[in-house]
């Protein structure tokens, strides 16, 4: 019967739909985390009687045939990459990307990552690092005598030195831009890394072209909207118990037709 293979493969795109949202609500609280949406397809189908065929000697045809399905799969798991809200934090080195772009972060590997979280810090050596200690690309080096540090929506890295009138500018903050953000890779931690379907980043000032702006002392929070997730995740779990009926049922049929003497 077809329709074991064709509840069973409801189940399985359902467990998927099922995982991809409860990632979503583990980071309804991660910074800068874009929700996913996972996308299906229906599976190729069984033609017993081709739309279109001859039906007589006559040269009708068929108008709409027979066609059999043969259940569904995963096409796609694909990000949302629309704007989260922004919390202030009043951290200097907090910075939040209100527009597109992504900061650009220089791996030990050598390999340029993407984020948008601007949970910056300084190391030891008074550079800007991720949380995980990797430095923001171009590099920040904030020097020991700075007393106060202002980024503006445009990039720019001012720091007042004591005994010192004029603002000091050490540096231009920058952001990577995509044709296709979706086709980043996650790696996790918060970082992207480059691929074919992405294309190649093309770096740019904040506020300029179509680049974004950067807001100092905020982070961008999750664009996770829990009621909408809570509400597919239900969706979800009533889909999987009707493919299961289907199942049960197909099992049911299956055992009166093995009862016929």
């Amino acid at each position: 019967m077809r329709s074991l293979d064709i509840g069973a493969t409801g189940m399985m795109a359902q467990q998927m739909n099922v995982d991809t949202i409860s990632n979503n609500i583990a980071n309804m609280t991660t910074t800068g985390f874009k929700r996913q949406r996972a996308a299906f397809l229906d599976l190729i189908y069984q033609n017993i009687d081709r739309p279109g065929s001859t039906s007589s000697d006559a040269g009708t045809t068929v108008p709409s045939g027979i066609q059999m399905g043969l259940g569904v799969r995963t096409g796609a798991v694909y990000r949302m990459t629309g704007q989260g809200a922004l919390e202030i934090t009043e951290n200097p080195l907090d910075l939040a990307i209100t527009g597109e772009g992504y900061f650009q972060i220089q791996m030990p590997s050598g390999e340029t990552a993407y984020t948008r979280d601007g949970t910056f810090q300084l190391n030891e050596n008074g550079e800007l690092v991720t949380t995980q200690g990797y430095l923001v690309d171009p590099g920040i080096t904030v020097p020991d005598d700075a007393e106060d540090i202002d980024i503006n929506e445009n990039g720019e890295v001012l720091v007042s030195i004591n005994g010192q009138v004029a603002l000091q500018n050490l540096g231009q903050i920058q952001l990577a831009g995509f044709v296709n953000p979706v086709g980043l890779e996650a790696i996790g931690d918060n970082l992207f890394l480059e691929t074919e379907a992405s294309g190649a980043p093309t770096a740019g000032n904040p506020g300029e072209d179509q680049f974004g702006t950067i807001r100092q002392g905020a982070l961008e929070q999750s664009n996770v909207n829990v009621v909408e997730e809570i509400t597919r995740l239900i969706s979800a779990q009533r889909a999987y118990e009707m493919n299961s009926n289907v199942i049960s049922t197909s099992d049911e049929m299956m055992q009166v037709v093995g009862q016929l003497k």
